[in-house]
């Protein structure tokens, strides 16, 4: 196998054939860079060969497309600075015992036996594993994948195109651009599609990618970032789909395999992923592995590599120690635990910094110094780390253990929490090394961002586990089916039951085509909600709906409650982000079991909370149920009554109804439950396909203080997490002449003049690109305030006051604020228009290659404390709204606006 082949990182040393005795860690670090080495002069000298000379390109400022995820030019200045530091740590006995008292700590017996633990893998799976660990002799298999690999690079040198390496090392974006540095502007470009496949853009939770999609390499980002060379060649502009067009049932079926799928299923097979381990098979997967498998997949733009990079990793832990990938899947995916357990990572800068200064010996003003000059609180932690000397080298971290410590960190509540935290950070960091003490720190904070979305975490699980099953022997149109296949399955079960506890030990355990009949919804375990698209007015869904039978429902104003009640008489309350509401909503809680039929043993509905006045049976405004208290709410102090409004039924008796159409699910519902006036009542609904019933039952939605319509097609069935084509929203907005609505995060301020002496004036509004995990400004907003919301504001955004724009902030530096916010608070705004914009950087690349989307007399609608800041308006959405505000004012979409 040739050394350019394994990529950056996961390589053993060159030189003589490696023995059956696993390497020590020193020696595998050793073994590691000098391949490194290797491969990056190899790099290079492909780059100079490939590269056009001309490429260079326009630049913007770090902000613009900087980030701050490793250790590069920001690092070394911090080094610079510290040159003169005396408090070099000797503490070498801490070192060597630190790693050891932590396992002690996180593994003492608690009074939660599932505290920590991690689901064992059986051993049939095991067994059934093709490669059982690393071999020094090549194995036919092996010898088979280097004649694959022999044979594409021939067709390279007669000229056909060469696939990408499966690991391939990062690409040198320019002179001084740091070199762990996350890539701020990782957004995917713009492509041409067909008007259904516009029409599909918008997915609330991200990527939503196919294995084709996953694989296409395309660039994460839109835009040159300092120090970033320009892409050679025209890029590709979204166009606006045509009039009237309908979703067909592109959306139904399995998506094709594209030309990037049988790309990757060439790349998949010239490497062995065995020869990548660094430790025996069964040992521990070393922290280091997956941290440095950060760092490469941070220093790449293309998502197919990124894809790549993530697949090898994950085969490497199946084919030595398969116990490890629950673990490791977690920390790729930022989180300890499924979302609906609240059990979250998200600790404070003060801890950490204080952390950090106990692992270093530094002062905490020299901390904060380097935070406030870095920016990335993982830059100043591997820059203190590496200049540190220690009499003694740690234990190394492992997967499994890191991951049990974050556990141990998130679950650590009560007296003296701080200091066990603190005390607990203090281990990790005292045991780590090289490129680790920069991800432990940010993965801590809750903002891995390193442009790993969870769609392409679960693509490149599906492809890892199919490819170490079944080996990449097929030729390349079978492998990419194959792969194909093996994502939908994944996606499919993940989406009726997100839970990696539950998934990946039965991904180890059956074959991948089964997962679905294995993984199911189950109450107790919510589902992300389904969502509806926008629409411009009644016509756009006669025409969309044109062949289809189709309902109206009430859209009510409140928050999305998922209710499960269980068989042993239990009811959860979950909101759209499967957080556990059941504290907020107590009073619905208890008479819920009361309401449940006879012959109901278990049930999931899908409401909407809506603030109600019982007395009179009116609806009240989003804002008075913003005013409830959002936890651990007592009966007796409930002061806004609350109706939940049943519009769904996804699981009743033991049946998953997810896969049924409307019809069934809405029988169902009526079937699961008893209605009680002003506590739980059905959806207003009404089937007709008259234009001016459905004005008239539109204008009576909004007299009676919902937002509008819900249009849905009665043979839907229910789509999780996606806005799907089968349900279109039509609001009261529409009717003003703005499509939507849109959801901001607040990342800036600038200070008040005159009147607005001592609060801020106005705010700078940022939409998030799942794909890039950034947060691109939209628009300043300064008029609509009264003087009450301008002090309350001004006094609740000083919490989240930061020293500068983080890293993931894509702004222009011709529109700075006197004050960066943490991108904490969602705002909810309506719009006049939307318009090209060179001063801001939404959906950057996808309407214009160098210019973003504004929206223009931005007006506040409603704070959203029911959504995150991940939950905001995505970059394609905004691109969807923008297109389709052409299409209906019969504009052209290329105008540039230089005023907010």
């Amino acid at each position: 196998m040739k050394q350019a082949s394994i990529g950056r990182f996961f390589t053993k040393p060159s030189g003589p054939k490696a023995s059956s005795k696993a390497p020590t860690s020193a020696q595998a670090n050793e073994g590691n860079r000098e391949a490194l080495k290797t491969v990056n002069s190899l790099e290079k000298k492909r780059v100079r060969e490939v590269m056009p000379a001309h490429v260079s390109g326009p630049t913007t400022t770090l902000h613009e497309g900087g980030g701050g995820a490793g250790t590069g030019g920001r690092l070394k200045r911090l080094r610079k600075v510290d040159g003169s530091n005396k408090a070099t740590i000797a503490a070498g006995a801490q070192a060597a015992s630190a790693f050891h008292e932590l396992e002690d700590e996180i593994d003492e017996p608690s009074e939660d036996p599932e505290v920590g633990a991690t689901p064992s893998v059986a051993p049939d799976a095991i067994e059934a594993s093709p490669v059982a660990g690393p071999s020094p002799n090549k194995s036919p298999a092996a010898a088979k994948l280097t004649q694959e690999s022999d044979r594409i690079e021939d067709s390279d040198k007669e000229g056909a195109e060469a696939p990408p390496h499966p690991i391939a090392p990062p690409v040198a974006k320019g002179k001084g651009k740091a070199k762990g540095k996350v890539s701020a502007a990782k957004q995917k470009p713009a492509k041409a599609p067909s008007a259904e496949a516009l029409a599909a853009v918008g997915n609330e939770n991200g990527d939503n990618e196919s294995a084709s999609e996953a694989s296409s390499g395309c660039e994460k980002d839109g835009q040159e970032g300092e120090g970033a060379a320009s892409k050679p060649g025209k890029m590709a502009v979204l166009r606006p789909p045509k009039a009237g067009s309908k979703p067909g049932k592109a959306a139904e079926k399995m998506e094709g395999v594209g030309l990037g799928a049988v790309a990757a299923a060439k790349a998949y097979a010239n490497y062995d992923s065995v020869e990548l381990a660094t430790w025996k098979a069964g040992e521990p997967v070393p922290f280091l592995f997956l941290a440095q498998a950060f760092e490469a997949i941070a220093n790449e733009p293309k998502r197919l590599q990124i894809t790549q990079l993530l697949v090898t990793t994950f085969r490497t832990i199946l084919a030595t120690t398969p116990e490890d990938l629950l673990p490791a899947v977690y920390l790729c995916s930022n989180q300890v635990a499924p979302s609906h357990e609240g059990l979250e990572l998200g600790i404070g800068d003060s801890i950490l910094m204080k952390a950090l200064c106990l692992a270093t010996g530094k002062s905490m003003q020299k901390i904060k110094d380097d935070y406030a000059e870095a920016g990335d609180l993982g830059n100043v932690a591997a820059a203190a780390r590496a200049k540190q000397k220690t009499m003694f080298k740690p234990k190394p971290l492992t997967v499994q253990g890191v991951f049990k410590a974050f556990q141990a960190i998130a679950r650590t509540q009560g007296a003296k929490s701080q200091d066990k935290k603190i005390d607990l950070i203090n281990k990790l960091l005292v045991s780590s090394s090289d490129v680790e003490p920069g991800f432990i720190m940010r993965a801590l904070q809750g903002k891995l961002r390193i442009g790993l979305g969870d769609e392409t975490v679960r693509v490149a699980l599906a492809h890892a586990q199919s490819l170490h099953r079944h080996g990449a022997s097929n030729t390349d149109g079978k492998l990419a089916n194959r792969l194909e296949t093996a994502v939908q399955a994944v996606k499919q079960a993940y989406s009726q039951c997100p839970s990696y506890d539950v998934l990946i030990p039965a991904l180890l355990k059956y074959p991948i085509e089964e997962l679905p009949e294995h993984v199911k919804f189950t109450p107790g375990v919510p589902v992300k909600p389904m969502l509806a698209k926008a629409t411009t007015g009644i016509a756009e869904v006669l025409d969309k709906f044109a062949d289809q039978e189709f309902t109206c429902e009430y859209k009510y104003d409140g928050e999305r409650a998922q209710v499960h009640y269980t068989e042993d008489g239990k009811v959860f309350i979950y909101s759209r982000n499967s957080e556990n509401n059941t504290g907020k909503y107590p009073d619905i809680a208890a008479v819920i079991p009361s309401l449940v039929k006879e012959d109901v043993k278990s049930m999931v509905l899908d409401c909407e909370a809506v603030a109600f006045e019982r007395a009179t049976g009116k609806i009240l405004p989003f804002q008075v149920l913003s005013t409830r208290k959002r936890k651990d709410v007592e009966v007796a102090d409930i002061k806004v009554q609350v109706c939940l409004f049943a519009f769904d039924c996804l699981y009743l008796n033991g049946s998953m109804l997810l896969q049924r159409p409307l019809t069934e699910r809405r029988a169902a519902l009526s079937q699961a439950v008893h209605e009680k006036p002003g506590e739980l009542q059905y959806a207003l609904f009404k089937t007709s396909t008259d234009v001016e019933e459905l004005g008239t039952f539109l204008n009576e939605s909004v007299a009676a203080g919902t937002e509008g319509l819900i249009v849905k097609t009665l043979d839907s069935t229910y789509e999780p997490s996606k806005r799907s084509l089968h349900w279109l929203k039509l609001k009261k907005d529409y009717l003003e002449g703005v499509g939507d609505t849109l959801d901001v995060a607040v990342i800036g301020a600038w200070f008040g003049k005159g009147k607005r002496s001592g609060v801020y004036g106005a705010f700078l509004l940022a939409i998030y690109n799942t794909e890039g995990e950034e947060f691109q400004t939209i628009s300043k907003i300064g008029t609509g305030f009264s003087e009450e919301q301008l002090k309350q504001f001004s006094e609740e955004l000083k919490e989240h006051i930061i020293p500068t724009a983080k890293p993931y902030y894509r702004f222009s530096e011709t529109l700075l604020p006197d004050v960066w916010f943490d991108a904490k608070t969602v705002w909810e705004v309506k719009c006049a228009d939307f318009s090209i914009s060179p001063r801001h950087k939404a959906a950057l690349g996808l309407a214009d290659p160098d210019k973003g989307i504004s929206i223009r007399f931005p007006r506040l609608v409603r704070v959203r404390d029911d959504k995150s800041p991940e939950d905001a308006t995505s970059a394609e959405q905004v691109a969807e709204m923008y297109f389709k505000q052409a299409l209906t004012s019969k504009q052209p979409t290329g105008k540039a606006d230089d005023e907010d």
